[in-house]
């Protein structure tokens, strides 16, 4: 339990009612948030919601004064509850302790408050920073370097020489710096190009479950400070994001190209290989772009337009049927006034 005075100072909120109540954990205005818990409401119509569950507080905007519930006033009660819940949030893998089951080289350097769990393996000339946590049966490979404050979930495998920063969270399954797909092809058969290069993971970034990134083949396949990507994604070799980008479930990036900062891909979108992004660019669902593309635009279909004409297009579309009827009767009167000409 924390006391809300308390939570209230990690956001910087104005306290209306009582501060020193204290808070069990976090819940939800739209499924009946229970007894003693905190929840947040950005509008006023679900901040009535709220008043009808068992919620001990409530995180409103600031132009919500009044209510029955103790209120925690912010600027962003989304990002706010966002912080105040991680404070709730369990850790059942920080242990600080290296199980007796993983295998770690001798020349390994482990630093303070480091978790290792069972049947973790750490290589060669690996550097782990404090208070990291490594989850059971994680590979780390030879020369890998990783930061502080970091959390790499059940079998993550991290190849070798793989850079990772601090506060870097990896889910299950993920596998950075496997090979890039290089080949010269002969009638002889397909001949392997070595992939020479590695991965750079910068500061917080999130990488979700069953993750694909691929190293370099000469230099470095780069992840940008911030950036944020989902399940089910593939990056391939000398790929580069910008900052704070955002790659949602089953996309994917073809070789060696650059995405800029906070550049947006939506569910199943892509990008063809050796291309330039510019800052800022939403790619929707299940888009691809085929070619360059300049900062500020927002993308839809394949390969990706201007997503305003993709979606007239979109509507035009499905007039074709009506207007090809037309045609067909357009053709047929033409053709009888064609014989009637004739017959004249």
């Amino acid at each position: 339990m924390k006391r809300l005075k308390d939570l209230a100072e990690i956001v910087g909120g104005n306290i209306i009612g009582d501060g020193d109540i204290m808070i069990v954990g976090v819940g939800s205005a739209k499924e009946g948030a229970s007894y003693g818990t905190i929840t947040f409401a950005e509008t006023e119509e679900i901040h009535k919601e709220a008043e009808k569950t068992e919620a001990a507080a409530v995180i409103v905007p600031k132009t919500i004064t009044k209510s029955s519930k103790t209120l925690v006033q912010v600027d962003n009660p989304r990002l706010a509850f966002a912080r105040i819940a991680r404070e709730f949030m369990p850790k059942p893998l920080v242990t600080g302790e290296i199980h007796p089951t993983s295998v770690i080289h001798p020349t390994a350097v482990i630093g303070e408050d480091v978790s290792i769990h069972p049947y973790a393996v750490i290589d060669e000339g690996v550097r782990i920073g404090p208070r990291t946590v490594i989850g059971p049966g994680v590979y780390v490979g030879k020369g890998v370097k990783i930061g502080a404050d970091c959390e790499i979930h059940a079998n993550v495998v991290i190849e070798y020489e793989t850079r990772i920063g601090d506060r870097v969270i990896i889910h299950g399954g993920t596998v950075l710096g496997s090979d890039g797909y290089g080949f010269v092809t002969t009638k002889e058969g397909h001949y392997k190009i070595p992939q020479l290069g590695n991965v750079i993971i910068e500061d917080d970034v999130e990488i979700g479950a069953n993750v694909t990134i691929d190293r370099g083949a000469i230099g470095s396949t780069i992840i940008g400070r911030g950036t944020k990507i989902d399940n089910l994604v593939h990056l391939a070799h000398n790929v580069e994001t910008g900052p704070e980008c955002l790659i949602v479930a089953q996309s994917g990036i073809a070789g060696s190209t650059k995405l800029g900062k906070r550049v947006t891909m939506a569910g199943q979108s892509g990008v063809f290989g050796h291309l330039k992004v510019g800052d800022y660019v939403t790619l929707a669902a299940r888009g691809v772009i085929t070619s360059n593309v300049e900062s500020g635009s927002f993308l839809s279909g394949f390969p990706a337009i201007d997503h305003k004409q993709n979606y007239k297009i979109k509507a035009a579309s499905r007039r074709v049927p009506e207007l090809l009827k037309q045609i067909k009767t357009m053709e047929k009167r033409l053709a009888e006034l064609e014989k009637k000409l004739e017959d004249k």
